[in-house]
């Protein structure tokens, strides 16, 4: 029981103190489920971020349910899952009954633009950590710079995207053993 309990709190945490979404959340888990608890590995939270991407729903939650149910089966799932979609209902809940009366104060206003750029910050230190964990060698790195540049200058969702890197990755695989194999 303490372990599922764990994973509630530990979750409530990261969704009640982080702001802009999963990827904002990942200095938050790194420190929780990989550092703290040891749920999980940096390759399993990255692997369980691209799987958000493919999958339907919220990377936080997805992400969330992905380690819960790595650590208590179904029942840690439904933990975790529960704990980083709680403080999000109850604090929407209470700012939808406010935000008519606030959203004209302009302190309100610039509290919000201050968190954007927070965010903002977080964001950067996230992807700044996936690049240098993900982009190991010149592949890696050419898979990198053809999603990203599809990414900005087209309109490719970002699911297809990730399908596309991850055949990419494996067909170089396929190929790197190939060469391997004759040689």
């Amino acid at each position: 029981m303490n372990v599922l309990w764990d994973l509630y709190a530990a979750w409530f945490r990261m969704g009640l103190f982080t702001f802009g979404g999963g990827y904002a959340m990942l200095p938050m888990i790194q420190k929780e489920a990989i550092e703290k608890y040891h749920w999980a590995t940096e390759d399993e939270i990255m692997d369980y971020y691209a799987l958000g991407q493919v999958t339907p729903g919220i990377i936080a939650v997805n992400t969330a349910t992905f380690v819960g149910y790595k650590v208590k089966g179904v029942a840690g799932g439904i933990a975790a899952t529960l704990g980083v979609i709680s403080p999000s209902l109850v604090i929407i809940t209470i700012i939808a009954g406010l935000i008519t009366n606030f959203s004209d104060i302009p302190i309100v206003q610039h509290a919000l633009g201050g968190i954007q750029i927070g965010v903002c910050v977080l964001l950067f230190e996230a992807i700044r950590k996936l690049i240098l964990k993900g982009v190991k060698d010149i592949p890696t790195f050419v898979i990198f710079a053809a999603a990203f540049a599809l990414n900005y200058f087209t309109s490719i969702p970002t699911f297809v995207l990730v399908i596309l890197a991850g055949a990419t990755g494996y067909a170089m695989f396929l190929m790197k053993g190939q060469k391997e194999g004759n040689a």
